[in-house]
């Protein structure tokens, strides 16, 4: 079995329900109406939200004309599709036709600057570009300079003169499914590192990949047919997709919610009723500091059907689920890890079932094996500090074109993901810090997520990050990145008389205070941090 089975079998047994639904608060109901079926298009009163929603029927139906589109093109299995869409009822369709015509699907981060969409297209040897409005101008200064790329399509109104209309162009193909054999063996896509820790790499991974987070997921949630998934975070990571892979195999709706304002995620939740929501942290406190400041009234909403709240792509301070446990009782929490390399998260999560355990990432998911180990590949005693590698079907094939960064990471069917972690006497996993983050600090080993951690506990920090910055004694000390809550002041001396239980070689060095920059999945971009405070490479810094 391959994932686009699955969307045939919904397509033929749950044809006429309702697959996927997009909301866009921020948008008038009748602008940019890119599918031209006006059955896609919700008769709603005046003053509500656009949206539009779209049946499984409808769903393989245009995939399919997307598939043959390509195959019409003389595009064959292999050739590298790249999709740089925000999210959209268009984006999943598109991602299944190019992997029903055998085509290879390359997910983009809608963040890119047109260099890096150039650095992108070329490593992945993309010979097609799906593209929307909102990325017009980056891709207007680098139209004449991909030779590579032979074709692009467009999503939207008033099309670029040097690509194709996407959707008038699929209009005249078939919509149905395309003469293509494929197998778990047969490459599916290609994901872009975060980038959090170095330029983007390309991750390889095949249909087995696919088909195993769809097990995975649902295997962690327990989807059913009844559930309403709620989805904020770009679909060009593997976060969001496979979280929602747990709705493709239950053949259940999801929605896409374009916003992520208190109001409006509580307002989708109740007129969707949706009952599984996934939010990264600063969504969460976000929603959490409306409600306690009075901005938001929960009985305003209806919110009784949801069932499930889970957080990933992040370290979760206990804390926050102790906040949101304590206004929402009733919920089943879960947080899930995963990478990119790992097909996205579930190799290892919490469990509905262990919200005592909260501050682990949690046990090896389904289908997956973890373990803690040192610097030469072996297993750690329980409770010490060592890197963390995991095991499972959704393992990388390899970073594409880069032999010497693929042989760094997989050993032995092991993915070597970077992060620091430690185990309890239970078998709970938690992570410690990036690899990479650790601070050396007069030859001590300092892990920022430790301080982070502690410091999200003062009453008026929204968020932090800290990073390693030079020293001329130490070689390098810590600085503390702190971004305050709304209408908050705060000063250094408050800090530091706070950190005064933290031992003294983990307190903070220096205090700024600023906003913390973060990636669309919730990632803090600590690169963009270390270069505004050590011109981007520690290493150099302390040698100039």
């Amino acid at each position: 079995m391959v994932i686009t089975d699955l969307l045939e079998r919904n397509a033929r047994f749950k044809g006429s329900e309702i697959a996927l639904v997009e909301v866009n608060p921020s948008e008038e109901r009748d602008s940019a109406v890119t599918w031209r079926e006006a059955s896609l298009i919700e008769n709603a009163n005046a003053g509500t939200p656009y949206r539009r929603e779209m049946s499984w029927k409808s769903f393989d139906r245009r995939a399919n004309r997307f598939a043959n589109l390509l195959l019409s093109r003389g595009f064959k299995r292999g050739t590298k599709v790249a999709i740089l869409l925000m999210n959209s009822l268009e984006w999943l369709p598109l991602y299944f036709g190019i992997l029903k015509a055998g085509c290879i699907a390359v997910p983009m981060n809608f963040r890119y600057s047109s260099d890096e969409i150039k650095y992108c297209l070329e490593l992945a040897d993309c010979e097609v570009l799906i593209f929307g409005k909102e990325f017009i101008e980056r891709i207007d200064s680098i139209a004449d300079n991909i030779p590579d790329v032979k074709t692009m399509f467009y999503v939207g109104k008033d099309c670029p003169s040097y690509s194709e209309d996407c959707c008038a162009m699929m209009n005249y193909c078939s919509s149905e499914a395309p003469p293509v054999m494929l197998t778990e063996d047969d490459y599916a896509a290609i994901y872009f590192s975060s980038g959090t820790t170095g330029f983007p790499k390309a991750i390889l991974h095949n249909h087995k990949a696919l088909i195993s987070s769809c097990k995975t997921e649902q295997n962690h949630h327990g989807q059913t047919e009844n559930d309403v998934f709620l989805c904020i975070p770009p679909l060009y990571h593997t976060g969001a997709k496979m979280h929602w892979f747990g709705s493709l195999l239950s053949g259940s709706k999801a929605v896409l919610l374009r916003g992520v304002k208190p109001e409006w995620i509580l307002r989708t939740i109740t007129e969707e009723k949706c009952t599984i929501v996934w939010l990264l942290v600063p969504w969460a406190q976000d929603m959490l500091d409306a409600i306690d400041s009075g901005r938001i009234n929960l009985d305003d909403y209806l919110l009784s059907q949801w069932r499930l709240m889970h957080i990933g792509a992040q370290p979760v301070p206990p804390s926050l689920i102790k906040r949101w446990m304590s206004i929402f009782p009733h919920h089943q929490y879960d947080t899930n890890y995963g990478l990119s390399e790992s097909i996205g998260p579930g190799c290892v999560h919490l469990g509905v079932e262990n919200i005592n355990k909260v501050g682990a990432i949690g046990k090896p998911g389904y289908l997956w094996e973890a373990k803690i180990v040192d610097e030469n590949g072996n297993e750690v005693e329980r409770g010490d500090i060592g890197e963390l590698i995991v095991k499972g079907p959704g393992v990388m094939l390899c970073y594409y074109k880069n032999e010497e960064a693929s042989n760094e990471v997989l050993k032995n069917g092991w993915l070597y993901t970077g992060d620091m972690g430690r185990e309890d006497e239970e078998g709970f996993i938690y992570l410690v810090d990036r690899k990479k983050d650790v601070v050396i600090s007069g030859g001590e080993n300092i892990y920022p997520v430790q301080i982070e951690d502690a410091l999200r506990k003062h009453e008026k920090i929204k968020d932090v990050a800290v990073i390693g910055i030079p020293d001329e004694r130490l070689g390098e000390k810590t600085l503390a990145i702190i971004e305050l809550k709304d209408g908050e002041t705060c000063t250094e001396n408050e800090i530091n008389e706070f950190c005064q239980d933290l031992p003294r070689y983990k307190r903070p060095r220096k205090i700024v205070f600023e906003k913390v920059p973060r990636n669309p999945t919730g990632k803090i971009e600590k690169p963009v941090l270390r270069k505004k405070y050590c011109q981007g490479s520690l290493v150099e810094a302390q040698i100039k």
